[in-house]
């Protein structure tokens, strides 16, 4: 869970996290800071809101599809249940099945 602190004047400050990044991202991240004119922090949080909001929309998609499937085959099963039972007339044929 992230920390929080106090500030001088009492007030909370925003939630703190640490993160260990790989040389190579840290850089990255820096270079695309510095394309931006922020500071490496205000960078990370700006990345990190994008990546929630758009982990938040694929997930929210997926749970649409899935009410979708259960939706069709709730309505499915509602159709069936609904038809009128019938005997059968006679007796089965048999079915012959050809060789290729």
């Amino acid at each position: 869970m992230a920390t929080r602190q106090n500030s001088s004047n009492g007030k909370q400050k925003s939630p703190r996290i640490q993160v260990v990044l790989p040389e190579d991202l840290c850089k990255k991240l820096s270079e695309l800071a510095a394309a931006e004119s922020r500071t490496v922090s205000n960078m990370a949080k700006v990345l990190i809101q994008e990546g929630v909001k758009k982990h938040q929309l694929s997930e929210s998609s997926v749970s649409k599809d899935l009410a979708t499937k259960k939706t069709k085959t709730q309505n499915f099963i509602n159709a069936l249940e609904k038809q009128k039972t019938q005997r059968l007339k006679g007796i089965p044929k048999r079915l012959k099945f050809k060789r290729n």
